[in-house]
């Protein structure tokens, strides 16, 4: 293999253990769909719009005029405040919930009449890092960093509490002491009724999750009535992105890892290098089936169209795995070209989180329904990547490549004032999304 000049990283980029923020010089956000995506034809370059600030929502960093990039004729508006917001549902009577594992509670945002901010409140608090809420009918299923539990929720209270899993590793569990990278956990009700929980990484090369019990850097499975969860995918690094789609298949979005050396022969063979970590891996968007390997610490999806030149052209559809030359540097660990090809992705350290679809007609503006992934940014990417919120179009059951939706959030130099976690749609159509550096909610509306 053909290598050029690169530059190697001085003792290496410090190892990931999650995505975090970053301050290094970046350049504008790429802000219209790419070539080749399903509705790429018919969506019209994105448009700078000032974010709208409602009564009550304008402190920093709405002090000051905020611009993002969104499709033309769009409106984007500070809906209301929820410092450390992250993943959200919507309940049976049309109140949006938001977790905050940071503060061990979750919140209630009751819709207002016109451009009224909503009405806020605790729904519940006491709880363990609760991060993933899904509904199914009106039992509401909350992923705390060490189990799964339901409550019956009717009129915005919640009663009947169940543990439905018991003992799911986090930074408490014994043979953890005390180290767990990946702690949040999120959760998706199948269409079988089974529940289907992401389990991450304690870190960022942790072989030895894949033979942990239960099963780390994996999706498990619970039986609808609760029980001991069974593995249904593994090698997920951090699948935190999880949902259903709408023919029920279970998708994940994942954090990959950081600092993979460069895998082909030649001088630099093995080698940490900037130009190569950057791109690799990218982060996959992957339809599970039960069994199904994402490849984690031993395969790396990958997306080279000229595999391992540093001008390659890059791809995220259907790619096909390398080997990770650290961990299984004769292939003997996992045969890489055994595994199934990953439908989607997106570029290297975007840190995707909040996963969700919009069904039919789903999103205005000609993109319908599709997937929405809130991208963090990277905080280790040289320069960084900037945080959105992308659009995934779904089209005969299959998803399309990356289109950005909402982006902005990251300044010229690096900076950022907002950080995207989740988005989701609404009952009346407009798309919500969460922001935890922001500590905001936004309404976002089309014509």
């Amino acid at each position: 293999m053909k290598t050029f000049a690169r530059t190697t990283l001085a003792g290496g980029l410090v190892l990931a253990l999650a995505a975090c923020a970053a301050d290094d010089p970046a350049p504008a956000a790429t802000v219209s769909p790419p070539p080749g995506s399903p509705s790429a034809a018919t969506v019209p370059a994105l448009a700078a719009t000032t974010v709208r600030t409602l009564a009550g929502t304008g402190t920093a960093p709405f002090d000051e005029a905020r611009q993002v990039q969104a499709p033309p004729g769009w409106v984007v508006s500070v809906w209301a405040r929820v410092p450390s917001a992250r993943l959200l549902a919507w309940t049976p009577d049309q109140r949006l919930l938001v977790s905050r594992p940071k503060s061990g509670d979750i919140v209630e945002l009751v819709p207002g009449p016109g451009d009224a901010p909503p009405q806020q409140r605790t729904l519940i608090d006491g709880l363990t890092q609760p991060h993933g809420l899904a509904f199914a009918g009106d039992t509401l299923y909350v992923a705390e960093s060490d189990q799964l539990v339901s409550f019956t929720y009717r009129a915005g209270t919640l009663s009947g509490k169940r543990v439905l899993a018991a003992g799911l590793p986090d930074e408490k569990s014994p043979d953890l002491r005390g180290a767990y990278a990946h702690a949040l956990k999120s959760v998706a009700v199948g269409k079988d009724g089974e529940l289907y929980v992401s389990v991450g990484s304690t870190g960022n090369v942790s072989a030895e999750d894949r033979e942990a019990k239960p099963e780390r850097a994996a999706i498990l499975r619970i039986p609808a009535s609760g029980g001991e969860p069974a593995t249904f995918a593994r090698g997920v690094r951090n699948g935190t992105g999880l949902a259903v789609a709408p023919d029920g298949a279970v998708w994940t979005a994942v954090n990959h890892r950081d600092n993979v050396g460069y895998p082909y022969e030649g001088p630099d063979s093995g080698e940490v290098l900037l130009w190569y970590v950057n791109d690799h891996p990218f982060e996959q968007l992957a339809k599970l089936t039960q069994g199904r390997d994402l490849g984690w610490p031993y395969c790396n999806p990958d997306p080279d169209l000229k595999p391992g030149a540093e001008d390659t052209p890059l791809s995220y559809t259907r790619r096909p795995f390398v080997r990770d030359i650290q961990t299984n540097p004769d292939g003997s660990k996992l045969d890489c070209a055994a595994l199934a090809l990953t439908e989607q992705g997106m570029g290297a350290h975007s840190a995707p989180l909040g996963l969700s679809f919009a069904t039919r007609p789903g999103l205005a503006g000609g993109y319908g329904p599709g997937a929405l992934a809130g991208i963090h940014g990277s905080w280790n990417r040289r320069p960084p990547r900037p945080p959105e919120v992308s659009f995934f179009a779904w089209r005969d059951g299959e998803l399309g490549p990356q289109q950005t939706l909402l982006t902005g959030f990251q300044l010229a130099d690096g900076s950022r004032w907002g950080r995207p976690v989740m988005a989701v749609q609404g009952p009346d159509g407009a798309l919500y999304v969460s922001d935890d550096q922001a500590g905001a909610v936004y309404r976002v509306t089309a014509p």
